[in-house]
């Protein structure tokens, strides 16, 4: 019975506010085809692919991560919203990039070395994925110099590492020593994140900030970037 009420709702007859409230709730509930048809429905009304993607997927995914930081929402919920955003972002990225759209960020993230755990790292890069930033994954098991060709070649904001064994966790040091050793560290935003570390971890290896989960990494590489702005426009 679940379906019928969704299919009472004919997207195209919404106004656009009820439209974009609408998909708040279709990003909320992982609803794939739903999010692409109103991504093209809106773009039909003559929305710019800018404006769909922050008032309507990064409104909407907002909501996710506030309610996933509460305890509201749980990993399975949230991939499946961030699923049903890249419906949308694979819709609107071509177009994004045609009109020169301003972009929020772009982060490196990856697993490091002797580690092959990604659940994490991948609901971290679909989250900055669903804030606007661009996000390129290196997947599992980086060794440093995965890292480095990566953020010179990206020309990135942000280097995300992550760990989940308490052995793999002093490569985050070897990384963030080798980017001291080469003059660049400053050049770059660096978060870890992962059940074993913490804040103490994090301030020790020389990170920019630890970050507890996937809303969090959020916020904290947003804070920072609006920070990095303003010092460029100072």
């Amino acid at each position: 019975m679940s379906d019928d009420a969704q299919d009472d709702i004919i997207l195209s007859e919404l106004s656009d506010e009820e439209l974009t409230l609408q998909m708040h709730d279709d990003l909320y509930d992982g609803m794939k085809d739903e999010i692409e048809e109103s991504v093209n429905i809106l773009l039909g009304r003559g929305w710019a692919p800018y404006k769909v993607l922050t008032e309507a997927l990064v409104a909407g995914m907002t909501i996710v991560g506030q309610d996933f930081r509460d305890g509201i929402l749980f990993v399975p919920e949230v991939l499946l919203a961030a699923g049903a955003m890249k419906g949308g972002m694979a819709i609107l990225k071509p177009l994004l990039a045609a009109t020169g759209a301003p972009q929020v960020g772009k982060m490196v993230i990856g697993t490091v070395k002797g580690d092959i755990h990604d659940i994490g790292k991948n609901l971290v890069a679909m989250m900055m994925e669903g804030a606007g930033f661009e996000v390129l994954d290196l997947g599992i098991n980086n060794p440093v110099e995965d890292y480095l060709d990566a953020l010179e070649r990206e020309n990135a904001d942000i280097l995300g590492m992550s760990a989940l064994l308490t052995t793999t966790m002093p490569y985050m040091k070897v990384v963030i020593d080798t980017l001291v050793e080469k003059g660049i560290r400053d050049d770059y935003i660096v978060l870890v994140g992962g059940a074993p570390l913490n804040e103490e971890f994090g301030k020790a290896i020389g990170a920019d900030s630890y970050c507890a989960d996937a809303a969090v990494a959020v916020e904290t590489a947003k804070d920072y970037m609006a920070r990095k702005h303003n010092a460029m426009n100072a």
